[in-house]
Parts: structure tokens; C-alpha cells; sequence
């Protein structure tokens, strides 16, 4: 029986028998801001906090939002890095509810959280909806209108998503790989954070820009590369819980394949990810240029806002070795000698 997996055929995970020795941990990297030395207020407020979660402490320093934002946003100001760092506790928080609820739990939660961000003024009962008015008064002080209407779409796209993934989770339903990956686009919570990406570095692009299909396309790309090398490193943890939400367990199914060669399905299509983006990213100044918008500013913010993609595939893939979240103590282990022991299914 597979009991583990090594990550060196490709570059994210493959098969190994000996076992791999100890590394001293490695600090996250530093911000440019001392936002993320400072509590974040979401994790106090109204007596909740978002620290203490089934996946892990998550307002620790080695398992929390505060080196994914600063990773993944490096060139924020301090308050928007703030606001992106209480975003993405709250993400952390709403993926681990959403893990073990019911269709009617995840649509009472979106009710709650879409009604605080399509009307912030109004007065909130439910905590969650409180913590949404909470980020979101704070946010829309800088973000632009366009800004914030892709924020909230995606933020409905991802609650869609999940009600999806609860009523197959009920049923025990499995996907194919097309339409699985078409629901994880929406399920990672990735397409909010790009909005995110235009608030941190106070953009303001054009919609005839953002709507256009090559800048969908890089967001895609991104978001593949982030969503399905996470389905990797999750792998590990998910398999032990019986979670199939996940695209290894997707192609093994699908294909007939045996753990590994699946593990290297997904990490050939990761590359292939990384290699649409590099291709976009090269062809989009020159695609971009035939709309009647295009003028040097435009040009400026639009690759401010590709390298902001570029910053989080890379950041989250830091991140992923650097928190607890996937491999507990041996992250740095993991990613020096790609060598993960698999844990025992729990009863």
C-alpha cells in the first residue's frame, strides 16, 4: 500500500520509500509593511476568532493570513494590506466551515455575507455578516466601483460554488475532470483575491480591460496554477478525512490511474498553467493596445495587475512549505526532499 509520495519527477510531488531528515524553520518573508505584525481586529471582534479552526491555528505566524497576504501582496500599503490580511483570515475561516456544511447552511451563510457587502449600512445581527460590514466599510474608503462589483461577483460566484460542492458532498457525487475544474475555479476563493489585487495597489482599469479575454485568461491561468497545486499539497490532509473534493482523487477515477501518476497528471497541468500565463503575459501589451482605452496609465495599471498575479502564484507556493496548514512541522523538509508521508485515513 502507497504510504508515500515524493516530489521530485515533477516538480510537485512523487514517490519515495527512505525517509527525509529535519530542517530548522525558516522565517516567512517580510513585508514591506508592519501591518502584519499588528492583530488582526476580525480575529477579536464580537468574541470570535478565527485561530483555532479543524484545519490548524490559522492566526499563528506559521499557519496564518498574515505571511500569505504579505506574500502574496508584497507592495501594499498598510492599510490595504490590512484589509487583504483580514480577507484572508476570514477566507481561511469560511473554507473550513464550509468543509462540513449542508447546502442549507452554506445558503444561509452567502445570504448573510452577500447582503452585508451589497448593503454595508444596514445593521447586522449574524457575526458573520458583522465581520463581512467590517472589511468591506474598509475597503470601499480606496477601492474603485469597478473594483468593488468584481469583488462582490466573484464572492457570489464562490458561494454558488460551494453550495455545488455541499449538495455533492451529500449525494456523494464525483465530477469529471472538465467539470471539476470548472466548479475549483470557483471554490478556491481565488477570484475575489484578484480583486484584491487591483484595491492593494489602488487601481482603477477600465471594465473594457478587465473584461477582456486575455486579462480573463491570465486570471485563469492563476487561478489553475494556485487552485490545483493546492489540491496537491492539501492532498495529504484531505485523503485522511475522506474529503474527494480535490483533483487527485478526480483523475485516479477518471483515468484509472494509481496515486502517483495522478499526483503527476495535476503537476504536468500546473506547468502547462505557468506556461499559458508566461504566454498571455507576453501577448497581452500588444492585444491590449488595439482597445480605444488604451493610454499609458492604463498600460501601467495593467501590469501592476499582472504582476500581481505573478506575486500570488508565487507567494502561495511559498506559503503552502513556510505554513502548518499541509505538512505540519515538515514543510521546509517537504520542499527540499519533496517527500510527504501520507497519513493514516481517520475512522
Amino acid at each position: 500500500m502507497l504510504r508515500r509520495l515524493r516530489l521530485l519527477r515533477h516538480p510537485l510531488l512523487l514517490l519515495q520509500k527512505s525517509s527525509s531528515p529535519t530542517s530548522s524553520p525558516t522565517a516567512p518573508s517580510p513585508s514591506t509593511s508592519t501591518a502584519t505584525a499588528q492583530p488582526s481586529r476580525l480575529s477579536r471582534s464580537d468574541g470570535f476568532s478565527p485561530a483555532t479552526t479543524s484545519r490548524g491555528k490559522l492566526g499563528t505566524a506559521t499557519t496564518g493570513s498574515r505571511p500569505a497576504t504579505s506574500m502574496c501582496y508584497p507592495n501594499a500599503g498598510a492599510p490595504q494590506l490590512r484589509v487583504c490580511c483580514d480577507f484572508m483570515n476570514y477566507l481561511f475561516h469560511l473554507d473550513n466551515l464550509s468543509d462540513d456544511m449542508d447546502a442549507s447552511g452554506t445558503t444561509a451563510t452567502a445570504n448573510a455575507v452577500l447582503n452585508a457587502l451589497y448593503n454595508p449600512t444596514m445593521h447586522q445581527n449574524k457575526r458573520v455578516s458583522r465581520m463581512t460590514k467590517d472589511y468591506w466599510q474598509r475597503l470601499i474608503r480606496t477601492g474603485a466601483p469597478g473594483t468593488q462589483q468584481r469583488f462582490i461577483e466573484a464572492f457570489d460566484f464562490f458561494f454558488q460554488a460551494v453550495s455545488v460542492q455541499a449538495c455533492d458532498r451529500a449525494a456523494g457525487a464525483t465530477h469529471d475532470l472538465e467539470s471539476y475544474i470548472t466548479l475549483r475555479r470557483d471554490t478556491s476563493g481565488c477570484k475575489p483575491c484578484w480583486a484584491l489585487i487591483e484595491y492593494a495597489n489602488n487601481l482603477d482599469i477600465p471594465d473594457e480591460v478587465m473584461d477582456h479575454p486575455i486579462v480573463r485568461a491570465l486570471g485563469e491561468a492563476t487561478n489553475d496554477l494556485v487552485t490545483w497545486s493546492n489540491d496537491i499539497f492539501s492532498y495529504n490532509v484531505e485523503q485522511s478525512k475522506g474529503d474527494t473534493h480535490n483533483m487527485i482523487p478526480v483523475v485516479m477515477g477518471q483515468y484509472g490511474l494509481p496515486l502517483q501518476d495522478a499526483v503527476d497528471f495535476v503537476g504536468t497541468l500546473c506547468k502547462h498553467s505557468i506556461d499559458r500565463f508566461v504566454a498571455d503575459r507576453a501577448a497581452a501589451p500588444f492585444v491590449l493596445s488595439e482597445l480605444d482605452c488604451w493610454a499609458p496609465e492604463v498600460a501601467r495599471q495593467v501590469d501592476l495587475y499582472v504582476s500581481g498575479l505573478a506575486d500570488w502564484i508565487v507567494g502561495s507556493l511559498h506559503w503552502s512549505f513556510e505554513s502548518e496548514r499541509y505538512f505540519g512541522k515538515s514543510g521546509h523538509d517537504v520542499k527540499r526532499n519533496r517527500v510527504v508521508q501520507l497519513l493514516p485515513r481517520r475512522a
